[in-house]
């Protein structure tokens, strides 16, 4: 009697270890990533609950096939982030819209795993002064706050039944919060109601998270993970340093961007002069096409970016600072590498209404540099993004891979 019982407590004890490894063996990883698009054609709210908007959801689908999906896998990416508006599930949603909305990321997921991807499911709000619901006032009302909380739960419950090995959750897109030194961050508290939210929800998945500041390395800075304290936690950065290399010719960023178009990378890469002169042009530009009212405020902004960016050397030091911070974080808190996900990162190929389009073979030298220090690092990465403004496709109808592109990103042409 008393052998059986040590021999059956030997059997429980082995049945736990043995299924402690399974659940760590079917933790969520990742290397190669790309992210799908959001939206590309931004549908205004009184179409969404239209069955064309609803039946492609999230609405890179109405462009694609399982082929293009799978053009994807065979490229070498090994997963996708999957960007899904939280607007649609708030904004006037009924319980009917957010049920569809629901199964069908389910069945996007499952389109993904079809063709050999693993799934990052990312919730990610925008910031809008043309919306009821963006980030900046999911943010700052408390009320929408919670009733966000509530679609972290929905989804988090609805993607619980997918396998832990092949889907992960977001809950947040880079908040806009907390990008000044003040002593008192207001996103750490919130990330922590986040987490709760999701994990509740989900105890089994890996989890994305990210710090304050559009989800910067700086703002990721400012998170004490120990707060959070789980292990099944992936946490993300962005960067799109330099940002006067990267967003050119962006006119929604209410800054000196719009003007900006035509400077190469790397900066000497079309000789000495090249840079400079085309500097001038774009100063010429703004003096001359921009609001009277703004023309000495964008001057001064551009001319302080500008001025960070005139050497390779000048670049390289602004384009790796994020990495030696989010390195150095994850260094104080043991947490690995592979556990600090660059999760956006990408250089405008053409801005809409724009006739300027970003040369492959500049965009390619950027993300080379990109992914070659998230390498050094030993970070995953997941580029921005397959359509729209900084697709890495020939164009938003046929979706072909960009193969200058690929090579870039150290991967292969389909």
């Amino acid at each position: 009697m008393h052998l059986s019982l040590l021999r059956a407590l030997f059997c429980i004890v082995c049945w736990t270890v043995a299924t402690t490894v399974v659940a760590s063996a079917t933790t969520f990883t990742m290397q190669h990533g790309l992210n799908l698009d959001i939206w590309t054609t931004w549908p205004g709210t009184e179409r969404w609950d239209e069955e064309p908007v609803l039946a492609n959801f999230p609405e890179w689908r109405q462009n694609t096939d399982a082929t293009k999906l799978r053009d994807i896998r065979k490229a070498g990416f090994d997963f996708v982030r999957m960007p899904i508006d939280p607007a649609i599930f708030l904004e006037d949603a009924s319980a009917e819209r957010v049920t569809r909305l629901i199964a069908e990321t389910l069945e996007s997921v499952d389109m993904l795993h079809e063709a050999g991807l693993k799934v990052i499911v990312d919730l990610h709000s925008i910031p809008s002064d043309v919306r009821k619901v963006g980030t900046n006032q999911i943010l700052a009302d408390p009320h929408l706050f919670a009733r966000y909380l509530d679609v972290v739960r929905q989804l988090g419950k609805a993607l619980a039944a997918t396998d832990p090995a092949t889907t992960a959750f977001e809950p947040f897109n880079e908040p806009v919060v907390d990008c000044d030194s003040t002593l008192f961050p207001i996103w750490p508290s919130m990330l922590e109601r986040v987490h709760a939210a999701a994990r509740k929800s989900m105890p089994g998945h890996t989890l994305v998270l990210s710090g304050s500041c559009w989800s910067s390395a700086y703002g990721l800075a400012k998170i004490d993970p120990r707060s959070i304290a789980d292990n099944n936690v992936i946490w993300t950065f962005h960067s799109y340093e330099p940002y006067v290399l990267t967003h050119q010719g962006a006119d929604w960023t209410g800054d000196s961007m719009s003007y900006v178009e035509g400077l190469p990378y790397p900066p000497g890469l079309l000789g000495e002069k090249a840079f400079d002169e085309r500097a001038a042009i774009i100063r010429k530009t703004i003096a001359t096409k921009a609001p009277e009212d703004r023309r000495d405020e964008l001057l001064t902004g551009f001319n302080e970016m500008v001025g960070g960016v005139t050497t390779y050397p000048m670049v390289l030091a602004m384009l790796t600072e994020p990495f030696d911070k989010a390195a150095a974080w994850g260094k104080e808190y043991a947490i690995p590498p592979q556990r600090i996900f660059l999760g956006e990162f990408g250089m405008i190929r053409q801005e809409y209404r724009k006739a300027f389009r970003m040369p492959s073979s500049w965009r390619a030298a950027y993300l080379k540099d990109m992914t070659a220090a998230a390498k050094k690092r030993g970070f995953p990465w997941s580029v921005w993004s397959w359509g729209g403004a900084f697709g890495i496709t020939l164009d938003d109808e046929k979706r072909e891979l960009d193969p200058v592109i690929l090579q870039g990103l150290g991967l292969k042409v389909p």
